[in-house]
């Protein structure tokens, strides 16, 4: 899971935003930048609530980074109606918890919820500190997780219910899936010395103190698999390999496809550079591999309502559609992100994202995909927004 920086508001453009600042947290070492920025904060609306209720046919709900090492976080999945889904399936993006024990305390939950629970890993999930049992490495506790989803009943494969395919899509980040101009001319931490989501709210200067604590730590790996190659990404796409047979099989009989991931399949489901308090932010959150599978998958479907692509990883909410498939973000992301509705709030989650045979309206309000649906992007122009450009120049 990855977070980012909060936007301006949508409806305004770069030279209009200059008033509007980024949410930053409460942490000691930036406590003047705090001060500096605290009448700028803004609260988001919060993201209107699906409007399929019925509940008499197939319904499949997204969700995705629930964090659940998060007190509140666990509560929120604990206080979900024990009765409401009870007939309905979940799809769940990764980053469900970095702890084992408290994974299959999440996975418990949700399947004594849901009928039918989906899932595939992501970055947080497969972190091997703070531990009981003490794995080998990230792909041993990977294997651990899908044991513990078979034995719970969670689907980590791909299924058809009623007409639908959904196919979990295994994957990893590479940094070459970054193909945007960099932002230079700012100090930047490496991606080895920043923390992995939270810090793309706080703003990083030269004064900050940096967290070490990210995958680059967390996780561990063969020798023959490098962090900084293409070696993770190919190795997790070749995972989906095993499960091509029953893909076909989807492919053949089903209309309607669900395919999801934890990471970005497409550079254009992440803000610009210039956005982002840390830019190098898309080196850290995709795979071209991830595309390419997607597309082999959903090539067979010609109604481009019926292709649709969920991910997670970044914490922006989004819904948009590109080249003919439509992907969406629903995450529940950090306690103090809900606070500040960076997500969208949470009472539009989980979200109903096919019920009745057919897919839910897009997500509203989706500040990110709503900006980029009236505003071309324009990697081209590294010039920091206003936001961004007021934190470097302290």
């Amino acid at each position: 899971m990855v977070a980012g920086c909060l936007p301006y508001m949508y409806s305004m453009s770069l030279s209009q935003s200059s008033s509007v600042s980024n949410c930053l947290l409460q942490r000691p070492a930036y406590q003047k930048s705090k001060r500096d920025v605290k009448r700028d904060t803004i609260r988001r609306p919060q993201i209107l609530p699906s409007a399929y209720v019925e509940e008499d046919c197939l319904r499949v709900f997204l969700l995705s980074d629930l964090h659940t090492d998060y007190h509140e976080n666990m509560t929120w999945v604990k206080c979900l109606s024990a009765i409401r889904y009870k007939e309905d399936v979940l799809i769940v993006a990764g980053d469900v918890a970095e702890t084992y024990k408290n994974f299959v305390l999440t996975m418990s939950l949700l399947k004594e919820k849901f009928k039918q629970v989906f899932f595939v890993p992501g970055n947080h999930d497969l972190w091997c500190r703070w531990e009981e049992i003490h794995y080998l490495d990230s792909l041993e506790k990977l294997s651990a997780l899908v044991d513990a989803c078979r034995e719970l009943g969670v689907q980590t494969g791909p299924m058809f219910i009623d007409g639908l395919g959904i196919i979990p899509l295994f994957s990893w980040y590479h940094e070459s899936f970054d193909k945007e101009k960099d932002i230079t001319g700012i100090r930047m931490p490496s991606l080895e010395m920043v923390i992995p989501f939270s810090f793309f709210y706080f703003p990083i200067g030269l004064h900050s103190q940096i967290l070490s604590v990210k995958d680059f730590h967390a996780c561990k790996w063969p020798d023959e698999l490098s962090k900084r190659d293409i070696s993770l990404a190919l190795y997790f796409d070749s995972l989906n390999e095993k499960n091509q047979t029953l893909i076909k099989g989807i492919q053949r009989t089903c209309s309607q496809i669900i395919t999801f991931s934890h990471f970005l399949p497409r550079q254009e489901l992440c803000p610009e550079k210039r956005m982002l308090f840390y830019p190098n932010l898309p080196k850290i959150v995709g795979s071209d591999w991830l595309e390419r599978r997607i597309r082999s998958i959903h090539a067979t479907v010609d109604d481009r309502q019926s292709a649709c692509h969920v991910f997670g990883h970044t914490h922006f909410c989004w819904d948009a559609v590109l080249d003919g498939i439509r992907y969406v973000q629903a995450p529940l992301a950090y306690p103090r992100e809900r606070k500040r509705s960076m997500n969208g709030g949470e009472d539009w989650l989980p979200f109903c994202i096919y019920s009745n045979g057919k897919f839910a309206d897009r997500l509203s309000p989706c500040y990110w995909s709503d900006y980029y649906s009236a505003n071309p992007r324009a990697p081209h122009n590294t010039q920091l927004a206003p936001w961004v450009a007021r934190f470097y120049n302290r």
